[in-house]
């Protein structure tokens, strides 16, 4: 029978018809046969299962041998013995070179017709050596998941005691390699079924041996931590973890965070690894063990780690977002890498151009997964804006992208930052502050946070770019006598000359401190900087002077000269005069009285009052960028405000007013117009009582800086509980109070009053509307009638015929900005160019040197943002949209430079002109050491640093060509398939990319 089964298999009938005859040969083989007849057969199905060259044969001999191993139990078990199937595990079934891969699937039929039979035992014990021997010979993935499938369906064949340990690593060890060779979506599908099987199969063993669970992932850590291999192992160990049981997580994760023969490279590699399984489809609760890990090396305070591989991989774990599949898993890592690094913004910057792009794919893609990944991406950016404000140009992409999205309430943002830092202690992550390799390209040098310090950051860089005071600063000779100056000096030294990208403010910062500030809060940094100006005033004034480099100009008066010698160096640079008037409604008379300021304190007018018409002393009007003219028509002028409100008298004269100005841009090639102008932002004057041109980028109804400047400046009536006890009347009188400047300072320092105390919150509130913020701003000053002649030059935007007001122009120099809604929290940095007098090479006219044009003032001179150790280029456009873009971010301190050629000009002009003689200042003898040493220090911390960093980043796994999966959606928006970014399912070659 088995020559006519041979025969009609192997003859060329058509399938058809050799069906029919088999079945007939089958069918008698249901028969009782001889012993010898029955071996031929099943010698014969054995050969057309192993070695069958078609799928047919294959069939026809599983069939054989499933009839005789119902039909002839007795010969089948005499046929399938131990030796047999030994011969076959070991040698194999076939020509040599060509041994079948069936092997397995053979063993795995026949055994189901031995399992009551006296040899049954044996052979399981064959069994249980052959496949641990298999193991360890590493087979395909193919035949891993036979034996696989052979142990689930034949648990009796797993191994036991001692070697069912030892096969459960080796067939971890064995995942380890497991390659998918192809590309094909169903080739891999099937990859992906094999792994599925093999760690099913661990699954079961653990189930019922949990004591192999922990010898299991210890060599499963073995292996991801390797240095050695050659090539990384396969990410289907991501297979292995989810099958751990989650109530193991908390030991296991102790064990190895503190487990001290486990080494920084090891341990780098291992999670390193650990984080690229996020791209493995199939895995569950792989996010969870990512998280967990990373926590437990937070925990040990393994920053160094963290801080490596969360740079390293963060942005490959973002990118994996695109696809359906493993988004899920894939933002609970990205959410939990952003939110603990929160020392530093280098990871999320890392994010910033791959954000928008992202965002445009799933709004694309349009699924429940996308809207809700895309709901959960936009919370955590804005918890990143919030702890890393001050960076509004590199954020303003990421702003537009998500601006219809939902944005979190700040109770929510605090909690989610709260809750995942790495640790509470600031301090513990302060040497671990961004590694900037080299300085910024701008040139210019940031400052280290210390814990809430950028309050000082911001205004010790604002008095840096204030050219004139710095150069006073660093041309203080050494014994001064004035510790906290030198200390200045000193740090002015290392912002100029260091050779690092940021320095560390610690030493003034601990001199400057004011006692009464709590260490690590955030601080008011318009209080600092009162308090700082205010210690360096005093130093110098109680007889510790310095010796002023600066030689006063020949063309100064004796009275002057004296003036000027008795001042100190915060006078000379920031000091100006006010003028308190304040008058009796009833007898007319007038008190005042004169006080020196280094800033002024803008409070902002109530919201129910109308800012631009109202009206002061020195009536207040915000114009275009041109030059002061007096009106044609004296109708045109606003006269004082207590002439309008006393009965008029034949010696009352109307003074005529005086404009404050503010100057926007101004089109290239277009000459300043002294009546009208087509200036960029300015619109035609609404009001011809009130403003006459509003600042570029500022929306309608905000207020300007002029706006409170005229609100500061304008009278205050006191009445009622606030009468004013008139000496001549000698009681409680109506009056009105009046500020008058009357010195303007070298460097003007306004305060935008933001910050009001609130009764019912018992907290300092902040107040977020938008200011314009001129770029040069005109400012009335009142001048003594025997001071104009001294004082001012004739045509020289001097004081107005017939009036005692002067104009003296004003720079902007620097914005401190503040973000976030109350004084104690938020972040501050700074906006701030260098403004110098340009003066063009040749003889000045008249002896009088020009002052640089406004176009040269306006947009030649570079603006700068720094923000910490952060400093990069920025623009005056920048400075004057932040807020638009920011609703938190608003301008708090200004510094404006007074121009030269103005009121109190031989002072001022003589600061400048030291300034132009001494050039860059020469350091003494000591500093310049020290500065040198320090540039030394820092060039072999650098050479150290990239010797351990080369260590560390070698160790990490390669994740190579990660952005090409935003690449792909960037470039191929025509491709469709379920795994594609905006499909779910997915080409061959998304896929093959997502999941290796």
């Amino acid at each position: 029978m088995d020559k006519i089964l041979e025969a009609v298999v192997m003859s060329s009938y058509p399938n058809n018809v050799k069906q029919g005859l088999v079945r007939r040969v089958i069918e008698a083989a249901k028969q009782p046969m001889d012993s010898e007849q029955c071996w031929s057969m099943l010698e014969l199905s054995t050969k057309l299962y192993l070695t069958g060259d078609t799928k047919y044969k294959r069939e026809i001999g599983k069939e054989v041998l499933e009839v005789y191993g119902h039909y002839h139990p007795e010969e089948f078990e005499e046929f399938f013995n131990v030796r047999f199937l030994l011969s076959l595990l070991q040698e194999g079934y076939g020509p040599l070179g060509k041994r079948s891969h069936y092997v397995l699937d053979y063993i795995q039929l026949g055994l189901q017709f031995v399992l009551e039979s006296p040899s049954a035992n044996s052979i399981f014990s064959l069994l249980r050596i052959e496949v641990l021997r298999k193991v360890c010979e590493r087979p395909s993935p193919k035949q891993c998941a036979k034996i696989s499938k052979l142990l689930m369906q034949h648990p009796q064949c797993i191994p036991t005691g001692k070697h069912q340990l030892l096969f459960c690593q080796q067939l971890i060890r064995c995942i380890g390699h497991f390659q998918c060779v192809s590309e094909g979506e169903e080739e891999i599908m099937e990859f992906l079924e094999q792994v599925n099987k093999v760690s099913g199969l661990l699954q079961r063993i653990w189930r019922t041996q949990t004591s192999a669970i922990l010898p299991s992932l210890k060599e499963l850590f073995t292996i991801i931590s390797s240095t050695e291999e050659q090539e990384a192992p396969s990410n289907a160990l991501a297979s292995v973890v989810q099958f751990v049981p989650l109530e193991l997580m908390d030991g296991v994760i102790r064990n190895l965070t503190n487990d001290d023969s486990i080494t920084d490279v090891q341990m780098m590699m291992a999670i390193g690894r650990m984080i690229d399984w996020v791209s493995w489809p199939l895995g569950k609760n792989i996010d969870k063990w990512i998280i967990a890990l990373l926590k437990g090396l937070a925990a040990v305070k393994k920053f160094s780690i963290l801080i490596e591989v969360t740079l390293s991989k963060i942005e490959k774990v973002f990118s994996k977002l695109l696809y359906p599949i493993v988004r899920e898993g894939a933002l609970s890592v990205l959410q939990y890498m952003l939110l603990s690094f929160q020392h530093s913004h280098e990871a999320f910057h890392l994010l910033l151009p791959h954000i928008p792009r992202l965002v445009a794919s799933l709004k694309k893609e349009d699924s429940n997964s996308a809207t809700s990944s895309l709901e959960q991406l936009a919370e955590l950016i804005h918890c990143m804006f919030f702890r890393f404000s001050g960076f509004p140009d590199l954020y303003e992409p990421v702003l537009e992208a998500i601006k219809a999205l939902p944005i979190p309430n700040e109770d929510r943002i605090k909690h989610l930052l709260g809750q995942n830092a790495w640790t509470s202690q600031k301090n513990e992550l302060a040497c671990f502050y961004p590694r900037l390799a080299s300085k910024s390209e701008t040139g210019k040098i940031g400052l280290i946070n210390l814990g809430n310090t950028c309050y000082m950051n911001s205004i010790i860089q604002s008095l840096f770019m204030a050219s004139d005071f710095r150069h006073s600063v660093l041309n203080l000779t050494e014994g001064n006598s004035q510790p906290l100056m030198t200390k200045l000096q000193w740090l002015f030294a290392f912002l100029e000359h260091s050779q690092r990208p940021a320095i560390s403010p610690e030493s003034f910062l601990s001199a400057s401190w004011p006692p009464w500030f709590t260490p690590g809060a955030q601080q008011d940094c318009s209080e600092y900087l009162k308090y700082l100006l205010d210690r360096l005033h005093e130093e110098e004034k109680t007889g510790k002077r310095i010796y002023q480099k600066l030689k006063e100009s020949s063309l100064m008066s004796q009275a002057v000269e004296h003036h000027y010698l008795n001042k100190t160096l915060i006078e000379k640079m920031f000091g100006g005069k006010m003028m308190t008037k304040i008058r009796c409604l009833k007898c007319l008379n007038v008190s005042s009285r004169e006080e020196a300021f280094t800033d002024l304190s803008l409070a902002f007018p109530p919201s129910d009052r109308n800012v631009h018409g109202s009206t002061s002393i020195q009536p207040v009007e915000e114009i275009g960028p041109q030059l002061i003219e007096p009106p044609e028509n004296a109708g045109q002028l606003r006269g004082s405000p207590w002439v309008q409100r006393k009965a008029p008298m034949a010696s009352d004269h109307a003074a005529p007013s005086v404009l404050l100005e503010t100057l926007g841009f101004q089109e290239s090639g277009e000459a300043a117009n002294p009546i009208r102008g087509n200036d960029v932002g300015v619109d035609a004057a609404k009001d011809p009582l009130s403003t006459s041109g509003e600042q570029e980028c500022a929306p309608k109804d905000s207020r300007s800086v002029p706006d409170l400047i005229n609100y500061f400046l304008s009278p205050e009536r006191l009445t009622a509980e606030n009468k004013y006890h008139c000496e001549k009347c000698a009681s409680l009188q109506d009056a009105e109070k009046v500020a008058e400047l009357t010195e303007g300072p070298h460097y003007l320092i306004l305060t935008l009053l933001r910050f009001s105390f609130d009764p019912r919150t018992m907290k300092r509130k902040k107040i977020l509307d938008n200011v314009s913020i001129p770029v040069v701003l005109k400012l009335p000053i009142l001048v003594a009638p025997e001071e104009t002649e001294e004082v001012c030059q004739p045509g020289k935007d001097g004081a107005v015929p017939g009036s005692s007001f002067m104009t003296v122009v004003y720079d902007l120099c620097s914005v401190v900005v503040h973000s976030g809604i109350s004084s104690e929290s938020g972040h501050y940095y700074c906006y701030s160019r260098e403004c110098t007098d340009t003066i063009p090479h040749g003889q000045p006219q008249d002896g009088v040197p020009k002052p640089a044009s406004d176009k040269q003032l306006d947009f030649e001179i570079q603006w700068y943002l720094f923000n910490d150790t952060r400093v990069s280029f920025s623009s005056f456009e920048s400075v004057s949209n932040v807020t638009s873009f920011f609703p938190k971010d608003t301008a708090y301190v200004l510094f404006y430079r007074q121009r030269l050629g103005q009121q109190g000009c031989l002072l001022h002009e003589a600061l400048a002109e030291a300034g132009r003689l001494h050039g860059e200042p020469s350091l003494h003898k000591d500093l310049m050491e020290a500065i040198s040493k320090d540039n030394i220090l820092f060039l072999q911390e650098q050479e150290k640093e990239a010797r351990n960093r080369a260590a560390y980043i070698s160790a990490l796994p390669k994740s190579p060509l990660w952005w090409r999966d935003l690449d792909r959606d960037k470039d191929d928006d025509s491709s469709s398939g379920g795994c594609s970014p905006a499909a779910g399912g997915g080409g061959s070659g998304s896929f093959h990319g997502l999941v290796f």
